[in-house]
């Protein structure tokens, strides 16, 4: 089986490989101050699931320090400006607007990626990222995680997939990238449900740019973890997760470009699968088995 991955995507267009910086906008999440609930997702963490983002500062500061966190890897002079804390269309407009003004504004990034959630991105939001994505390529990350409003209730996402659906196709008419997320292992949902949501992207028009395909991993300090802990309950193996992974992809369309095949979270926190924090095994893992499909 042959996938498109962003990393050679991103290869042929600038020529090297590029890497993403681990930014921090600031923002908070009305998932998590009381605007639409409490307490936020129940796997999401206390660093709103962008645990190796650099602490708030002035951007050009953060970006320094995370291009020093990977220049042993990489000579390149490009970057993305990955914004992937917690929910980045949400607060002040005008201090939002200078933020990423400042960031596209720099010679090395490529690319503003924003980690957001569809409930926080009205019509000026968009005219404003729409602006931006004129000056630089612009990826609104939207964080669905599953198609199903069951599950989506048990995880405390506090949104309907309607509410996704408006996001997603006015922000696709103003010309912007989308990458949505889902998370596979959710409580609850079996294989036909996560395949399910894979379906429901695939029959989007137009069909997403990207995907983000993730193992659930279950953090202390979570909700989920709180849970886990008292009653655990049966996880994917690696070799299982390989197999839905194999199905999962062979149901996007083709010009569905794939961003990740999986995550690696703290290991400090990690409750369970233990199997993916050998980052390493689980990716040759995955693509030996991709390419056997």
């Amino acid at each position: 089986m042959k996938i498109r991955m962003i990393s050679d995507v991103l290869k042929e267009q600038y020529g090297e490989k590029i890497y993403r910086l681990a930014l921090s906008s600031g923002c908070t999440c009305p998932n998590r101050d009381g605007t639409v609930g409490t307490g936020g997702c129940t796997f999401c963490s206390e660093g709103g699931s962008g645990e190796f983002a650099s602490a708030p500062a002035p951007v050009a500061e953060q970006i320094e320090k995370a291009k020093a966190l990977v220049r042993g890897k990489t000579a390149g002079q490009h970057f993305i400006a990955y914004f992937q804390s917690f929910t980045n269309t949400y607060g002040d407009m005008d201090r939002l607007r200078r933020l990423y003004e400042e960031t596209v504004a720099l010679e090395d990034i490529a690319v503003l990626a924003l980690g957001t959630r569809p409930d926080c991105l009205d019509d000026r939001m968009i005219a404003m990222l729409s602006e931006l994505n004129k000056k630089k390529p612009v990826w609104v990350e939207l964080g669905l995680q599953t198609a199903n409003d069951e599950t989506a209730s048990r995880i405390n996402r506090c949104y309907p997939r309607s509410t996704f659906e408006n996001a997603y196709c006015r922000l696709k008419t103003a010309g912007l990238t989308v990458v949505v997320h889902l998370i596979f292992g959710l409580p609850g949902e079996s294989e036909e449900d996560m395949l399910a949501s894979v379906r429901y992207l695939s029959g989007l028009t137009p069909p997403p740019d990207g995907v983000k395909l993730q193992l659930l991993q279950i953090l202390r300090g979570t909700r989920l973890g709180e849970d886990f802990t008292r009653e655990p309950w049966p996880v994917m193996s690696l070799s299982e997760y390989a197999e839905l992974l194999v199905k999962a992809l062979r149901l996007l369309p083709p010009e569905t470009v794939i961003h990740r095949l999986t995550g690696d979270g703290p290991k400090k926190l990690l409750l369970a699968p233990l199997w993916c924090a050998d980052k390493k095994t689980v990716l040759n893992t995955i693509r030996k088995r991709i390419a056997e499909a």
